[in-house]
């Protein structure tokens, strides 16, 4: 494990692993507030083909709400980003950003409370990925 982010991989199609990881993030608090394509994006841009690679930025409201009431410019360290990218293979690896260690960078005892809490949501999403049925 990175110290900035922690990964599962799961052996399923591109799209149902996007779909599953989003149902997964959904049943532990998270909503997704941005969706970034980086394949489309370097495909249009550039014109380069790369394998797909998407960002989701999830947000739990409630603790953002809190955070920002105790550090108002963390907001340049949110959402927490969750990224699908294909695996050698037939698998799909999804790495999820680990909120405690990035917000260490904000020193407040309240903000790391939050982020630990972030974080084992974030965990028991990772782990509803390793351990649930791919969806239909």
């Amino acid at each position: 494990m990175a110290p900035y982010h922690f990964s599962v991989t799961v052996h399923e199609e591109f799209e149902s692993a996007v779909a599953r990881t989003k149902q997964a993030l959904a049943a532990n608090g998270f909503g997704i507030v941005s969706e970034i394509d980086l394949a489309a994006t370097l495909r249009e841009r550039l014109g380069v083909e790369h394998d797909p690679y998407l960002i989701l930025g999830a947000c739990n409201p409630e603790f953002a709400r809190i955070a920002i009431r105790h550090a108002p410019a963390i907001g340049v360290l949110l959402p927490c980003n969750v990224v699908l990218r294909s695996s050698e293979g037939d698998g799909v690896v999804v790495d999820f950003m680990d909120p405690a260690a990035t917000l260490q960078l904000v020193n407040d005892p309240h903000v790391q409370e939050i982020a630990e809490d972030v974080r084992s949501r974030l965990e028991m999403t990772r782990d509803d990925l390793a351990t649930s049925r791919r969806v239909a």
